[in-house]
């Protein structure tokens, strides 16, 4: 099964990398969802929470303050502001 391959760093540190079968996130555009095989995207992020389904574990969610996403080839890239993993599921990094 193909799965997303994510990364996620805010302007000064490291925030999260993994394996995943979805992502959620806000762009300019209105919320987008990403599944592996999702064409190539380029987007601004907005403010507001990153979701992140895993490929193990449990769902796992970042607060970001802005920034840009990119999808390419089941790649994920985010770059943000500043994010942080929310404290309520801080256990599953």
């Amino acid at each position: 099964m193909a799965e997303l391959e994510v990364e996620i760093v805010a302007a000064d540190h490291f925030v999260w990398s993994g394996g995943a079968k979805m992502l959620k996130a806000r762009t300019a555009d209105g919320e987008i969802g990403i599944l592996p095989g999702h064409t190539p995207v380029l987007a601004i992020l907005h403010e507001g929470t990153i979701e992140i389904q895993p490929v193990s574990g449990d769902r796992i969610v970042v607060e970001a303050d802005g920034g840009f996403f990119s999808v390419d080839s089941n790649r994920v890239v985010i770059v943000a502001d500043n994010a942080q993993i929310s404290e309520s599921v801080a256990g599953t990094r």
